[in-house]
């Protein structure tokens, strides 16, 4: 959901610096979203195993011929790792898509030029607030959906259960993550306790929604969730008047990423995060386009290789995006060609359209 780049300007980024350099590739051949066949439109995770492919492995024996699909995928997963080179890793990330947010829901009332050129840098309407938004019943439903589906994978089918969580700091992901893994029957040792991390935030653009709450409303609402270290009290990367590139969101994406495979040890790490950022993980580690649903999941096996350590920096850019300052006058408009087609009586404008003070509650 980004915003036109109508005589966009690009301000300067803070310079990122990457200590390591991680080579990631989807192992593709393993589930049904990899291949190019799958219509990711109409694709339900629910129904297909969570896409597993029903195939053999180079690791079968007789002894594995009369297990599930998912612990043959389990042991060859294992025998991966057991014969890689030095620094070379395989892992099955779990990405959840949120369910259904109030601005999603805002979008699909208003329509998609109307909210990107107007109603998403609003706070909200006179009944509901999309700003950090929560789930709406039929997101609650979603990640209820998966919750049931997890449950019986985890039961019936001999899926492994995530080692690792982690989620976006967004109310959207948090309450999806909650939903989705409270009460299922995991390992002990490898409980439902979610890291919350800044960098698996939503593409941050002008839209209210992709602003998050401070740090101690988050841990007032869930207290049993620990931060990455140097989680900011305050969001230092939603502005109001700036919004991220691609390329931008994908340095962001590479660096959560390296952090993660260098520091966790986990085979089998779920992510809660949103459509624009799983698009952009998908992007960094080769995978190919797949959009995801509300509420929806998608598996990926990842080949990473650490390579030589080397420090590189990067400097991605923001754009400055012209907005109106009243609704459309028409349902059409030129958004992703030239820009927000507004009133002649509201001319676009690059300055906030709120002022930036606390949440409504």
């Amino acid at each position: 959901m980004k915003l036109s780049t109508l005589a966009a300007v690009h301000a300067a980024l803070a310079t990122i610096t990457i200590a390591t350099s991680m080579n990631y590739t989807t192992v593709t051949g393993h589930f049904l979203q990899d291949d190019n066949a799958t219509n990711a439109t109409t694709f339900d995770y629910t129904t297909t195993n969570l896409g597993l492919i029903n195939r053999t492995y180079p690791s079968d024996t007789s002894t594995t011929q009369t297990q599930t699909q998912w612990q043959r995928f389990t042991h060859h997963l294992t025998t991966l790792n057991a014969n890689t080179p030095p620094h070379t890793t395989h892992k099955l990330l779990i990405l959840g898509r949120h369910g259904e947010g109030h601005h999603n829901a805002a979008e699909s009332f208003y329509g998609t030029p109307a909210w990107n050129c107007y109603y998403s840098l609003l706070n909200g309407n006179a009944t509901t607030s999309w700003a950090d938004p929560t789930l709406t019943e039929e997101g609650i439903e979603q990640a209820l959906v998966a919750n049931k589906f997890f449950a019986h994978a985890l039961s019936e089918s001999g899926m492994p259960a995530p080692q690792s969580y982690y989620t976006s700091p967004m109310q959207r992901c948090l309450a999806t993550a909650n939903l989705t893994f409270s009460g299922l029957d995991l390992p002990a040792k490898y409980p439902f306790i979610p890291t919350i991390k800044e960098f698996l935030r939503e593409g941050i653009s002008l839209h209210t929604c992709d602003r998050r709450h401070n740090r101690t409303y988050i841990a007032s609402m869930y207290p049993d969730y620990p931060f990455e270290a140097g989680f900011a009290e305050n969001d230092t990367y939603w502005t109001g008047v700036v919004g991220e590139t691609p390329d931008a969101q994908d340095v962001r994406s590479r660096t959560v990423l390296d952090d993660i495979f260098s520091n966790d040890n986990s085979t089998y790490i779920s992510i809660t995060s949103h459509s624009g950022e799983i698009a952009s993980l998908l992007r960094v580690l080769g995978h190919r386009v797949f959009s995801l649903r509300t509420g929806a999941v998608i598996p990926v096996l990842v080949k990473a290789e650490t390579m030589k350590d080397e420090v590189s920096t990067s400097t991605p850019s923001f754009t400055i995006s012209p907005h109106c300052t009243a609704p459309l006058m028409t349902s059409a408009s030129s958004f992703g060609v030239g820009g927000c087609l507004c009133p002649s009586s509201a001319a676009p404008v690059t300055t906030p359209l709120i002022s930036i003070g606390p949440f409504r509650r």
